[in-house]
């Protein structure tokens, strides 16, 4: 099956057995049957003591997926590991009414990363950065040094620059190090480059090194993503206006931007954990971005186009690889990235910006009609019902009389099921 002729168009995907979802993805992503296995298999426990210290075991997060996404015009589906309920059928929902104007569109700058390197205790703090630039081409070719595989695939160190910055301890330089990582995340690539330039700065400026890491506010590195939302399906326009007046709370108050910005993050997270990326240095780039005009604020923008439709922008650091770390360690990391079937982290970058703006416009817009606990009650009225002691059969019949009665909690439950016993 050609790439063009497969669809993540898929109605009802949440009403299917389990086994039959399995066949679907196995038929748009060539899966086999080992790969298949996967699906219901633990991490195994020598993967896990080989990943991190002091192993005990292995937890476990449900592994979802979001169907009806199309990002430049190619069709994905999106694999999601979250425990929030109504997370991956709020996506789906999404990229559907997404679809009926082409879906997401999304446009990326090179992967460029920044290492920090800071220096302290100089006699002369605006001639020691004028030392450091002048010294640019033997810095650069210093780095490059360090990984020739990064410089032979067109990445390597790209350019630097120099920050004067006051602090309790006096004024202090932050060399930058601009780093092209290509298909990596690229820490460990940045991080041994700053290392090896230490001795180099040293010298030049006379002053001290202290620090010298990668910095997770990838501002260089950043992914834009637009959908517009077809306002008939939303309602008419006087849903769009809705829409409008609840997100622009987000835009001036923080308070409501915190929250705003972490319905982005239930999707961008989820699908980040998926593929095995570091999903704090997401998190931490992202919240940073969203306070660089110096105020916390939506990291989506949404507004009113010619025709009434809803137009939603996504705009936000996206530092992932699809080579190296845990994502190339851990199976199920492989096969999920194998599911989504991209080829570059540029395309990984895209495709999870797309979700999360999908994940923003569907939270939002719950809040603006019907309100953010309709979705999420149906899921969680079950899993109170389970710890009520309901098996089978009785968890969905529990559930639904206790979103019927509008009591959806435990001593509820307890005597639901106690009549139905």
């Amino acid at each position: 099956m050609s790439d063009k002729s497969k669809s993540s168009k898929i109605s009802g995907f949440y009403k299917l057995p389990v086994e039959k979802r399995i066949e679907i993805v196995k038929d748009f992503s060539d899966l086999n049957e080992d790969e298949i296995k996967l699906f219901s298999s633990c991490l195994d426990m020598g993967i896990a003591n080989r990943m991190i210290e002091n192993v005990l075991g292995t937890f476990e997060l449900p592994l979802g997926l979001a169907v009806n996404f199309k990002v430049n015009g190619k069709d994905y589906l999106l694999p999601m590991a979250t425990e929030e309920s109504s997370v991956v059928a709020a996506a789906s929902n999404a990229a559907k009414i997404a679809r009926i104007n082409g879906g997401f569109k999304t446009e990326c700058t090179d992967p460029l990363m920044i290492g920090q390197i800071q220096i302290l205790h100089m006699a002369d703090v605006a001639g020691a950065a004028k030392k450091i630039m002048s010294k640019k081409k033997e810095i650069l070719y210093l780095a490059n040094e360090q990984d020739k595989v990064l410089v032979k695939f067109g990445g390597g160190a790209k350019d630097v620059e120099v920050r004067i910055l006051d602090s309790p301890l006096g004024k202090m330089i932050v060399t930058h190090l601009i780093v092209d990582v290509r298909d990596a995340m690229g820490a460990n690539a940045v991080n041994t480059m700053c290392e090896a330039l230490a001795p180099m700065l040293e010298e030049i400026t006379g002053g001290k090194v202290r620090l010298k890491i990668l910095s997770n506010l990838a501002d260089k590195r950043i992914v834009k993503a637009k959908a517009v939302f077809d306002k008939k399906k939303l309602g008419g326009e006087h849903i769009v206006d809705a829409f409008l007046e609840s997100y622009n709370l987000a835009v001036v108050d923080p308070y409501r931007a915190a929250t705003h910005n972490k319905g982005i993050m239930n999707g961008i997270d989820s699908l980040i954990i998926a593929t095995g990326n570091d999903f704090r240095a997401i998190e931490a780039g992202a919240h940073a971005y969203a306070s660089r005009t110096g105020q916390y604020t939506s990291l989506s923008h949404y507004y009113k186009d010619k025709n009434g439709d809803l137009v939603g922008e996504l705009e936000l650091p996206m530092a992932v690889g699809i080579v190296g770390g845990a994502g190339n360690i851990h199976p199920k990391a492989k096969l999920c990235k194998k599911i989504l079937g991209i080829k570059t982290a540029q395309e990984l970058a895209e495709v999870v910006v797309s979700l999360g703006l999908a994940q923003n416009f569907a939270a939002v817009f719950a809040l603006s009609t019907v309100g953010i606990q309709k979705g999420h009650m149906s899921l969680h009225a079950k899993n109170i019902a389970v710890m009520a002691g309901a098996q089978g059969n009785e968890i969905d019949k529990v559930a639904n009389q206790m979103i019927k009665e509008g009591k959806i909690k435990l001593d509820q439950a307890e005597e639901i099921l106690k009549e139905i016993r």
